[in-house]
């Protein structure tokens, strides 16, 4: 079987190469210059079949293979400010190969990239010739959790989702927020309890409901209805009842606090059988008494 002709583009590479290996800029320039040659033919080609995309990535490892052969290698990465993050996954989200090459590293979209994982609020790249990258990374810290379609999340202050949730003893003692935009509020809620410690250790759970307003969902059952404004005036009165008339250790299952003259309270099924009974018999020895 006789050998396929030779192409016109190998015959002028070959030429070319040959021509630059013998002239004083020597064999690194000639092995450029091949890379180059070779990875824009294949470009233009991958452009012509519409994928501008995939091209762009030819490009990108052509050039690094030339930046590698020059001696622009990345050989060194330095990775700190990381904690959830691990530094394969952040190697990962800033596209650094182990074919990279400093001379065509994008440090703003490098640090775009990952500022775009859940966890990493800001970072910073620093490339230092020939050789070395520096990334910092400012991770959020975990705030709070916030369940929402029967899911549990990990959500930064600013209500970002930042993990799922799991048995990490850092997340278990974290404050619960439940339901639609409860996690835009989460601060709200949160910084208003801190300031009334002994209520806060009572609450299991903060539930937003329709996004206007919040129900404290109490460890020993009670629901306590917040007002749309007014949270801490609304906690404090609260906490003033129960120091009074320990209100919150009454046989009740509601508190409604939003009527701005007046706090309502509903008792439990139990009590509430238990006072229509007592009604009941008052009534009927009433009846029964002398006229």
């Amino acid at each position: 079987m006789e050998p396929r002709p030779t192409s016109r583009m190998s015959l002028l590479l070959r030429r070319l190469t040959v021509r630059l290996a013998s002239s004083r800029l020597g064999r690194r320039s000639a092995s450029l210059l091949t890379i180059a040659v070779v990875g824009g033919f294949s470009a233009y080609g991958v452009m012509l079949g519409g994928h501008a995309e995939t091209a762009k990535g030819i490009v990108l490892d052509v050039a690094d293979a030339a930046g590698n052969v020059a001696g622009f290698k990345v050989k060194e990465v330095n990775i700190s400010g990381h904690n959830h993050v691990a530094p394969a996954e952040i190697l990962e989200a800033a596209g650094v190969k182990s074919s990279t090459s400093i001379l065509f590293l994008n440090a703003d979209e490098m640090r775009a990239r990952l500022e775009a994982l859940p966890w990493i609020a800001s970072a910073s790249v620093r490339k230092f010739y020939p050789d070395r990258i520096d990334i910092a990374v400012a991770e959020r810290q975990a705030f709070a959790l916030w369940q929402v379609n029967g899911e549990l999340k990990v959500i930064a202050r600013d209500g970002t989702p930042i993990a799922p949730y799991s048995d990490d003893p850092r997340y278990v003692q974290l404050p619960i927020v439940v339901g639609e935009g409860a996690q835009k509020k989460v601060g709200e809620v949160v910084d208003a309890l801190a300031r009334v410690p002994a209520l806060r250790d009572q609450v299991r759970a903060a539930i937003r409901v329709a996004e206007r307003r919040w129900t404290l969902k109490m460890r020993n059952g009670i629901d306590v209805r917040l007002p749309e404004g007014g949270l801490d005036e609304a906690l404090l009165a609260l906490m003033d009842l129960d120091r009074e008339k320990k209100l919150l250790s009454r046989d009740i299952s509601i508190v409604d606090l939003r009527l701005p003259d007046r706090v309502v309270v509903r008792l439990s099924d139990a009590a509430a059988d238990a006072r229509a009974q007592m009604l009941k018999a008052r009534a009927k020895a009433k009846k029964g008494g002398p006229a």
